[in-house]
C-alpha cells in the first residue's frame, strides 16, 4: 500500500501542470462522500462533503470538525469551526482520485492522494468530564 502511494505521488504530474478544478467540479466529486487523505503512504485524515458545502473533518483520532469550503481565486479553502482561518487548497483528478496542494505556504510541496473508500469516518463527540 505505502509503495502504491509513493509511487502515484512520483508519478503524477506536477499539481502546476495539470488544470485545477473548479469550485463547480470539485462539488460534484466530492458531494455526498467520504474521503480518506493520505501523506507518504500514511494516513491522514478524511473529510465528509455534504450538500451546501458543509463538511466534517477528522485526522482519524474520533475527533472531528465542522466546517464549510469555498472558492477563492481558483483554490477551495476550508474553514471549521474551530478555526476560521481559511485553508486553501489546489484540486486536479489524479488517475487514482484527487490530488491535493496545500497552498497557505510557499515551501508546502506535499502531495495528497484521495479516494472514496467506502467507508465511514467515526466522530466519538465532544469530550466531557472534569
Amino acid at each position: 500500500m505505502k509503495r502504491i502511494a509513493l509511487m502515484i505521488a512520483l508519478l503524477a504530474p506536477p499539481v502546476c501542470a495539470q488544470e485545477l478544478m473548479t469550485a463547480e467540479e470539485f462539488d460534484t466529486y466530492t458531494r455526498g462522500k467520504t474521503l480518506f487523505f493520505g501523506q507518504d503512504g500514511q494516513a491522514y485524515g478524511a473529510e465528509i462533503y455534504r450538500e451546501n458545502r458543509q463538511v466534517q473533518w477528522s485526522f482519524l483520532d474520533g475527533e472531528c470538525k465542522d466546517g464549510e469550503w469555498y472558492e477563492d481565486a481558483g483554490l477551495i479553502c476550508f474553514v471549521y469551526d474551530d478555526n476560521p482561518n481559511p485553508q486553501c487548497w489546489s484540486f486536479v483528478k489524479g488517475p487514482k482520485g484527487l490530488i491535493a496542494r496545500f497552498e497557505n505556504r510557499d515551501t508546502t510541496t506535499q502531495l495528497y492522494e484521495a479516494e472514496d473508500i467506502g467507508k465511514e469516518m467515526i466522530c466519538l463527540g465532544p469530550k466531557v468530564g472534569v
